[in-house]
C-alpha cells in the first residue's frame, strides 16, 4: 500500500469497494430524489387522447384555407367542449366548436385556433354564435397528440435514472403509485476524542463540543443516506475497536472522525488493519491528508481527520461519491468552474490545496474567486460563509491575482452541467 495516493486514486479506490444496495419499493412521493432500480412502463398512452393545447375553436383546417383580414371566413359554433367532456358528433363545413385547454379534440376537426385571434360576429362566442377567422390554420395547430409523452407499455423511466420532482408527476400520469428504488445507505457516525462533549454540554477546561458528528450526519443526509450519530468514543484503543465492530453490524458504511493520524492516541488505522483489510491511510490533499479506509466485517469503514475542514473535505470528495454509488447514481464528482483569482496566493506544501473561497461575478461578468483569509482546517464557520473550494495544484505554487483557478462547487449537485 503506497504511503500517499492522489485524490483521484483515493476516490476510485473507495468506489471500487462499494456497489449499489438492494432495491426497495416505496410510495411514489417517496421516490423523489431516489434512483430507479428497474424500468418503469406506462399502462396507457399519455395523453390517452388528442386534446387542445389552449382555449379556442376546433376547426377543419380546409375551411380556413382562404381566410385573410380582407376576406374573413365565418363559422357557426355548434357545441362547447370543456375539459372532461367529449363531443362525439360530426360537423358540417362552415361549423366549429368552442374548446377549452385539455379538452378532447373531436375527430371531425384537425386544428385549434386560439380564442384571442377569433372575432365574434354574433352572439357571445359560445354555442349558437357565429365567429370569424382572418388567417388559415394548419393541420395539427395547437393540438397535443395522443401518446405524445408516452405510449402504453413504453419504458418511461429506466433503471439507474434519478427521479426528479417532475418525474413524480410523469410517473403518476402513467398509473404507477409504487416505485422500486435503490435503498438508502445506513451510515454510522462516530467521533473520537477524550476531549469531546455533546453540544448540549458546556465544555469544561480542555474540552470541546462534538461538532463533527453533526456536520458529517448532515452531509450524509444531504447525500441521500440515513445517518446515525453514535456515542462519542474516548481515545482508547479497546473502546474504539468495540465501537467500530459494533457499528459494522447494523450499518452499510461507517465513518469516524479523529484519531486518523500518527499520534500516540490515533488508533483507527491499527483497528481497521487488525479487524479487516486496510486499503488507504493518506491522500495528497490539504486539508485532509490523513484518511483511513478499509473493509471491516464486509462493511466500508472510513476514518476522517478530526479537524472540521479536513473531515468535511474528505467526506465531500471521497465518501460522498461512494455513498451515491451505493444508491445507484452514476455521477460522482461535484461540478467545477474556472474563475479569476482576485489576490495573490502561494503555498509551499506540495499537496493539492483546497482553499475555502467565494465566487462572485466581476464587473466584466466573468467569475472571480476570493479565498477566505482564514484557511485553518479547524473551522466550520469559514465553509459556511464561502461557496466553493479554489484549487492550487500539487507542488510549490505561486498564483497571482488574475490567474485562472479551478473551483469545486460543493453545493451544486453532481448531475448539473455548467
Amino acid at each position: 500500500m503506497p504511503e500517499m495516493i492522489s485524490l483521484e486514486e483515493a476516490r476510485e479506490l473507495v468506489l471500487s469497494r462499494v456497489s449499489a444496495l438492494e432495491s426497495e419499493t416505496v410510495p411514489l412521493l417517496d421516490a423523489a430524489g431516489r434512483v430507479a432500480a428497474a424500468d418503469l412502463a406506462s399502462d396507457i398512452d399519455v395523453s390517452p387522447f388528442a386534446h387542445s393545447a389552449m382555449d379556442g375553436f376546433a376547426v377543419k383546417s380546409a375551411s380556413l384555407a382562404g381566410a385573410s383580414a380582407d376576406f374573413p371566413v365565418e363559422l357557426d359554433v355548434i357545441f362547447e367542449v370543456p375539459a372532461g367532456v367529449a363531443y362525439e358528433g360530426d360537423a358540417a363545413d362552415g361549423q366549429c366548436v368552442r374548446i377549452m385547454t385539455g379538452a378532447p379534440l373531436p375527430e371531425c376537426f384537425d386544428a385549434v385556433v386560439k380564442y384571442e385571434i377569433v372575432g365574434v360576429v354574433s352572439g357571445d362566442g359560445r354555442t349558437g354564435s357565429r365567429v370569424s377567422f382572418t388567417s388559415p390554420a394548419a393541420v395539427g395547430d395547437n393540438i397535443r397528440a395522443a401518446g405524445e409523452e408516452a405510449k402504453a407499455g413504453e419504458t418511461i423511466i429506466t433503471a439507474g435514472e434519478p427521479i426528479g420532482t417532475a418525474g413524480i408527476g410523469f410517473i403518476a400520469g402513467c398509473g404507477i403509485l409504487e416505485v422500486p428504488v435503490y435503498s438508502r445507505p445506513k451510515v454510522a457516525i462516530i467521533s473520537i476524542g477524550s476531549e469531546l462533549v455533546e453540544p448540549s454540554v458546556k465544555p469544561a477546561p480542555a474540552q470541546i463540543r462534538n461538532s463533527n458528528s453533526y456536520a458529517l450526519a448532515a452531509c450524509a443526509r444531504a447525500a441521500g443516506c440515513i445517518p446515525e450519530i453514535l456515542p462519542i468514543v474516548a481515545d482508547d484503543e479497546a473502546e474504539l475497536s468495540t465501537a467500530v465492530l459494533a457499528a459494522t453490524e447494523g450499518h452499510d458504511f461507517v465513518i469516524t472522525s479523529g484519531g486518523a493520524s500518527n499520534g500516540d492516541f490515533d488508533f483507527i488505522k491499527k483497528i481497521v488493519e487488525e479487524q479487516g483489510d486496510l486499503l488507504m491511510t493518506t491522500v495528497n490533499m490539504r486539508p485532509g491528508k490523513a484518511q483511513t479506509f478499509g473493509i471491516v466485517n464486509d462493511t466500508p469503514v472510513f476514518g476522517l481527520p478530526g479537524n472540521p475542514a479536513a473531515a468535511y473535505m474528505g467526506f465531500e470528495l471521497i465518501i460522498r461519491p461512494a455513498l451515491r454509488k451505493m444508491q445507484g447514481y452514476s455521477c460522482f464528482e461535484h461540478p467545477m468552474v474556472k474563475a479569476r483569482l482576485t489576490c495573490d496566493r502561494k503555498k509551499k506544501d506540495p499537496r493539492r490545496l483546497f482553499m475555502r473561497s467565494t465566487l462572485t461575478k466581476g464587473a466584466d461578468g466573468e467569475l472571480e474567486v476570493t479565498p477566505a483569509k482564514n484557511q485553518s482546517s479547524g473551522l466550520f464557520g469559514v465553509i459556511q460563509k464561502t461557496n466553493c473550494m479554489a484549487i492550487l495544484p500539487e507542488g510549490e505554487v505561486s498564483a497571482k491575482a488574475g490567474d485562472i483557478l479551478d473551483c469545486v462547487l460543493l453545493d451544486v449537485p453532481e448531475e448539473v452541467v455548467l
